[in-house]
């Protein structure tokens, strides 16, 4: 037994998280088991089951559906949901209760929260500014959002924002997190940048809630937007959610108006008159079946500190890198994620020259990343499932395979 397998087996011991591995279906992570026992490390494309999740949504479809049917909109709960599941959420991402609303998807989101930074900047700031390193649908939408509002489009990368910014910076959509090589950008110094310009900050939170804390009040972000079936284990398109600072909830002008984001949903007026508060960035009616399987999802979180999570997922992240140093022959990976705790988020992100065929023996081999043209190996830790010996294991397969 190395000394790695040793170190890892009492690191797991001394886990505080440990307990919640038990909380999630993980028995079938893989549908091969040849080298290791279903290491889970993709949680940050589609996080795992949370147990309790199949019973609920059975509960949903056969007495709230099924015998209840269009009363379940009052006596289950289902028309607060977006608003209900949205403060759930709120502790997860460092804001206070009323300013999460959940429904529509990330994309959505992201057009609601770009447009209306816009509309609140005024008609004197005629540019946005977009992360050049964002995932795609971020650009095509900030692209698309400029060419509606009449602003120019100019991408920087989030360490050439300072100096982009300007009298006529309107927004800034940025990604707290890359999806591709993990790096972590500094949400508090970018947010103070934008705000002394006087323009508007929206993060895209993705990669980061529910792997490392926020601060989202903390900080004077405006609004940002996230999507719940990664880290927040909400399942395969879970509602995403968007979040609107409570200090510009009057001033924000949704592009998306819609008769469940009317102040009277129900009174079916031509004209249209916000909500206030956070139901302002509702617009149609919610996708209940897989709302509530994400609000049963979120249960797994009660009792949860999210600094706990973070000190877990960075002695992860550590231990993964060690362990691909120790197994690994030199020369044969480079890892694109930042060393520097501040400046990682809760994946690693290895350069193979023939990733793509290397992810397949992986899974093959029951260690289950995932592939980012051209040629990144994607590992996703999940403090609340994944544990040393996993991490141990899958760097010791990784080593086989690169072999």
């Amino acid at each position: 037994m190395s000394e790695l397998t040793v170190r890892a087996e009492k690191l797991d011991a001394v886990d505080e998280l440990a307990l919640k591995r038990a909380e999630f279906v993980l028995d079938a992570a893989s549908g091969h088991a040849a080298d290791a026992a279903g290491i889970y490390l993709d949680g940050n494309s589609l996080g795992a089951l949370p147990a309790v999740v199949p019973g609920r949504v059975e509960d949903v479809v056969r007495r709230q559906w099924g015998e209840l049917r269009i009363r379940s909109w009052e006596e289950s709960g289902w028309w607060t949901a977006p608003e209900r599941i949205g403060d759930r959420i709120a502790p997860l991402v460092g804001a206070a209760p009323g300013q999460v609303v959940v429904g529509d998807s990330t994309s959505v989101n992201v057009f609601k929260a770009l447009v209306g930074a816009v509309r609140m900047a005024g008609e004197g700031r005629d540019e946005l500014l977009v992360d050049a390193t964002t995932f795609p649908t971020d650009g095509y939408i900030a692209e698309s959002a400029a060419r509606m509002t009449g602003r120019t489009l100019r991408p920087v990368t989030p360490a050439e924002v300072p100096g982009a910014l300007g009298d006529r910076t309107a927004a800034v959509l940025l990604n707290h997190v890359d999806y591709r090589t993990g790096r972590l950008h500094d949400l508090p110094a970018l947010t103070a940048a934008v705000h002394e310009a006087g323009a508007l900050a929206v993060w895209d939170l993705c990669h980061s809630a529910g792997a490392l804390p926020v601060g989202l009040d903390e900080h004077g972000v405006d609004l940002a937007v996230g999507c719940t079936y990664k880290y927040l284990n909400g399942g395969p398109g879970a509602p995403a959610y968007l979040y609107v600072r409570r200090e510009l909830q009057d001033r924000f002008d949704s592009p998306l108006p819609g008769w469940n984001s009317h102040a009277e949903p129900f009174g079916m007026r031509s004209g249209y008159e916000p909500a206030s508060g956070a139901p302002r960035g509702r617009v149609g009616t919610p996708d209940i079946l897989s709302m509530l399987a994400l609000e049963a999802a979120l249960e797994v979180w009660d009792g949860v500190p999210v600094e706990a999570v973070r000190a877990k997922s960075l002695a992860l992240t550590d231990f993964f890198l060690e362990c691909v140093a120790e197994y690994v022959p030199e020369g044969r990976v480079e890892c694109l994620t930042p060393v520097a705790h501040a400046e990682r988020g809760s994946q690693i992100a290895l350069r193979c020259d023939d990733a793509g065929e290397v992810m397949k023996r992986l899974i093959e081999r029951g260690v289950v990343g995932d592939f980012r043209a051209p040629d990144v190996l994607r590992f996703g830790f999940t403090p609340l499932y994944v544990g040393f010996a996993d991490v141990e294991r899958a760097a010791r397969v990784l080593a086989r395979t690169l072999g």
